[in-house]
């Protein structure tokens, strides 16, 4: 049992340097901070486009919801003010919106898509041959998908409480953890996001692998993610004073910083299973 474990332990372990060494030559740090000003940029868009769907559908209550969806795993002190700055955008869009400005609104948060396609195919290795415009038009296709996912998570949080309602007399307990609490939230923007990674690694590079060749770098990022979030947050409450440093910028330049982070360690996964392909 325990030479198992440790061969287990061993095979995690190896690929690490290797994928350290890939992830620093390969301009690692200089890729994750392109994504993370993409992703920072797409944000706005992408959500204000989501939320115009819930308009057109006659359902804006969703908008709170699907801004919860994206927000829910962020700190606290790093997405408090990025919502309320979408929050106040979203208040003064309209489904005029829908007519004249979604095409750009597409276009910018496609871009996000784009950067996280340049820096797999940089971790993997891999050459991308498809011409650019099916290219684009995938990261079209990854914006309106990951939307509607979004919308339909959100009326279904919205509406299965109502629909289970008969359970609150006689099981109040379950009926709170499942709907008053954060419970059911936090496991739908749980489950959207590793689908969110597992696309990225699967359809985005110009190689497609098997799920056996991606889930150990999903694995690894979601574990760093967990812990430099917590550690980041950590810093943020007991060391850090960005106010001091860059005034009214502080909350965005906060939310880049932890994007960054967060892109180095997506990467990174990526790294981690190319070069377990290798070992």
């Amino acid at each position: 049992m325990l030479e198992r474990i440790r061969d287990s332990i061993k095979w995690w372990l190896r690929p690490i340097k290797e994928a350290l060494l890939h992830f620093n030559n390969s301009d690692g740090w200089a890729m994750a901070s392109h994504v993370a000003l993409s992703i920072m940029i797409a944000i706005f868009p992408f959500l204000i486009f989501a939320v115009s769907l819930t308009g057109l559908l006659g359902e804006d209550g969703l908008s709170e919801q699907i801004i919860h969806l994206v927000f829910d795993y962020w700190p606290d002190t790093i997405a408090k003010p990025i919502v309320n700055e979408i929050e106040a955008v979203v208040a003064t869009a309209n489904t005029g919106f829908m007519t004249f400005g979604i095409a750009m609104a597409l276009l910018f948060a496609s871009n996000g898509v784009e950067a996280v396609r340049v820096a797999l195919n940089r971790a993997y290795g891999d050459s991308d041959d498809r011409p650019i415009w099916k290219q684009r038009l995938q990261s079209l296709v990854f914006v309106i998908v990951g939307a509607i996912i979004m919308l339909i998570l959100s009326a279904l949080l919205v509406f299965l409480p109502i629909y289970f309602s008969f359970i609150e007399a006689d099981s109040p307990t379950v009926y709170y953890w499942l709907f008053h609490s954060k419970s059911a939230r936090l496991f739908a923007a749980f489950g959207l996001l590793i689908f969110a990674i597992f696309a990225c690694h699967h359809w985005l590079p110009g190689s497609r692998r098997p799920i056996a060749q991606i889930w150990p770098g999903i694995l690894v990022t979601l574990a760093l993610w967990v812990v430099v979030a917590a550690g980041f947050s950590l810093y943020l409450k007991s060391f850090a004073t960005y106010s001091a440093t860059y005034a009214g910028l502080a909350g965005i330049m906060t939310a880049l910083i932890f994007l960054y982070l967060m892109a180095a360690i997506f990467i990174f996964g990526a790294e981690y299973n190319s070069a377990s392909e290798k070992a």
